[in-house]
């Protein structure tokens, strides 16, 4: 019984850990994102009723002099802006309001649904639009305050048995580019090779002074990083020791080379969660890697044992994910509304009402399973049951 309270105790410390770096990561992402639809919104004369972080109860809030409530709620997983002519948060239109959306009534010219398309895509497209903004900006701004610690893209050790050794890569050689992609840094070697597991790449690489070409192919392997945690990459086999006079460089950055930097880290996220998505639907990847709240709520407590530093990077790394999970073409979310636009904007009018509410209940069941399936995901990552069997045993 001791124990049980005592490892409890333990496990709700751990907890809490966690908890905090998620709220605030998850919060900054989510206000971002929900302000972009907001601003858009105001600027097209939308009437705000409802900005809400979380979903669920009320924990508090205010209401400001244009009469939107803004507000956090008691579940952190999301948020919402709800406009006038909304039937719910997922900006469903409300059919019992009245007129044909193309013909506002007098004085309802708030109605987000009597709006011009372009302007309902703007707004719509906006949140998005405001996470990849958040992002470049972080980046951005780490870039011109801090810069950047470089490694030399030299190898000093090929592992026995890797898919470096079995390419014939040696100590001593340098690359410079992977299928034409120009390499300058240690890191980029590993992220390109990341992305490409059982993928064959031209390696050009810098050897006693000569330049050769290598068909080099990464093997699908078990990584372990510093916190234990496993993932299924590609992986080379060579290490970098860092142990020579100029082997890392720190590089410092201008603004607008810093905001350079800040568009191309976004970009380069952006791509290769794209990548993942497609090999994951061509099977060329296990979707066991996707995660969900808990694993995030379990990176956002280790990055922040790392430093503020670290919670801001991954802050802006979520950004991007959530910018491009909301683009994908699933009704109720933003992509799923963008896709419903581009068909009104093809047949000159609005798709039929009972068309729309019925792809807003597939997409409702879309996201609801794949919330459940990424937390699964994140139950057998974290050993739950391990631990509760454990606990009860």
């Amino acid at each position: 019984m001791n124990w049980f309270l005592f490892g409890s105790w333990d496990f709700l410390l751990a907890a809490a850990g966690y908890v905090l770096p998620f709220l605030f990561v998850l919060t900054v992402v989510v206000f971002f994102h929900e302000l972009g639809h907001f601003a858009v919104a105001r600027w097209n004369g939308v009437r705000v009723e409802v900005f809400s972080v979380g979903f669920g109860r009320e924990i508090f809030g205010f209401t400001d002099r244009h009469g939107t409530r803004w507000k956090f709620a008691w579940v952190p997983l999301g948020g919402y802006v709800r406009f006038q002519g909304d039937a719910n948060a997922a900006s469903v239109p409300d059919s019992s309001a009245s007129a044909p959306a193309q013909q506002p009534a007098p004085g309802d010219d708030g109605n987000f649904h009597n709006k011009p398309l372009f302007a309902r895509i703007a707004v719509t497209a906006a949140g998005p639009l405001a996470n990849f903004i958040l992002a470049i900006l972080i980046f951005a701004t780490l870039a011109f305050f801090f810069g950047q610690y470089v490694r030399d893209p030299r190898i000093d050790e090929v592992r026995l048995d890797s898919a470096a050794a079995e390419a014939g890569l040696q100590a001593g050689d340098i690359v410079r580019a992977i299928d034409g992609v120009e390499i300058e840094s240690f890191q980029d070697i590993r992220r390109e090779v990341l992305r490409h597991p059982d993928e064959s790449l031209t390696f050009t690489i810098e050897r006693a002074g000569a330049s050769l070409q290598l068909p080099v192919t990464p093997r699908w392997e078990t990584v372990t990083d510093v916190f234990g945690n496993e993932t299924r990459a590609g992986v080379l086999g060579v290490i970098h020791h860092a142990s020579g006079v100029g082997d890392v460089r720190h590089v410092e950055y201008g603004l607008f080379a810093a905001l350079g930097q800040g568009v191309a880290r976004t970009y380069v996220i952006a791509r290769d969660t794209l990548v993942y998505v497609g090999h994951m639907i061509t099977g060329q990847r296990d979707a066991d890697q996707l995660g969900g709240p808990l694993r995030i709520a379990q990176i956002s407590g280790q990055s922040a044992e790392l430093g503020w530093l670290s919670l801001i990077q991954l802050t802006a790394l979520l950004s991007v994910s959530i910018g491009l999970i909301n683009l994908f073409p699933i009704p109720l979310l933003d992509g799923g509304h963008l896709l419903y636009y581009a068909i009104e904007g093809l047949l000159g009018r609005p798709m039929a009402q009972r068309w729309q509410e019925a792809g807003f209940r597939v997409g409702f069941a879309v996201v609801i399973g794949l919330m459940l399936f990424v937390t699964w995901n994140d139950l057998r990552h974290l050993q739950i049951f391990a631990f509760l069997s454990d606990m009860l045993s």
